[in-house]
């Protein structure tokens, strides 16, 4: 459907991570103004819309699969500590959206298992955690996330300064893709996956045992 021009500009990525006995499934997608824009399916980050030249994106999909690689090795190795015998699910959403008075509005937000689980307040550059009552999975992972530059600092830079600046571009061409260069768009989805190692520490080492 075409997009109305009082509706704002979005780049929207989801990722979605299914773990079950030591072995874990990624996929996921991002959109950039209702056009597809990435395709995550197992290790293998595709780019559907041209955003980066070949060299530059080479090395950008060898960044998503090395870090997806790392995750997995590491739910092996925690899975051998503590065998959990059911399916974990972890969904992030995230990205900006700019309205057409000029302002701007940047959003993460975790589910575990389907529930609220955390988000991160992009303004002050922390993680919260919405999972009902107090539980300590949800805790430690926030406690973990906060620690390092990554899944705070530069995650925070993503949101509010290289997204709301892409959707910036686009409204500036009228809805055309800009001649200018575009920030890599797939580093949401590394920055996505480093702030799944934070919760994955947290879910293992907290179910069934103590943080």
């Amino acid at each position: 459907c075409p997009v109305s021009l009082a509706a704002p500009l979005a780049f929207t990525m989801l990722q979605r991570t299914r773990v079950f006995k030591g072995s874990s499934v990624f996929w996921g997608n991002a959109s950039l103004d209702g056009r597809l824009s990435h395709l995550l399916e197992g290790l293998n980050v595709t780019q559907v819309l041209p955003l980066e030249p070949p060299d530059v994106w080479a090395r950008r999909q060898q960044d998503v699969t090395t870090y997806l690689l790392y995750f997995g090795q590491l739910v092996k190795l925690f899975s051998k500590e503590r065998p959990i015998n059911y399916t974990q699910s972890l969904c992030c959403r995230l990205g900006c959206q700019l309205f057409p008075n000029g302002t701007a509005h940047s959003f993460y937000e975790v589910t575990l298992n389907g529930t609220a689980f955390l988000s991160f307040h992009v303004p002050n550059a922390t993680w919260e955690r919405r999972w009902p009552g107090g539980h300590a999975v949800a805790t430690f992972a926030e406690r973990e996330l906060m620690k390092y530059p990554k899944t705070t600092r530069d995650l925070q830079y993503f949101l509010n300064t290289t997204c709301v600046g892409i959707l910036r571009a686009q409204s500036t061409e009228t809805g055309k893709q800009s001649s200018r260069s575009h920030a890599p768009l797939v580093l949401g989805l590394i920055l996505g996956t480093f702030a799944l190692l934070g919760m994955a520490v947290g879910i293992f080492l907290c179910t069934g045992g103590s943080c």
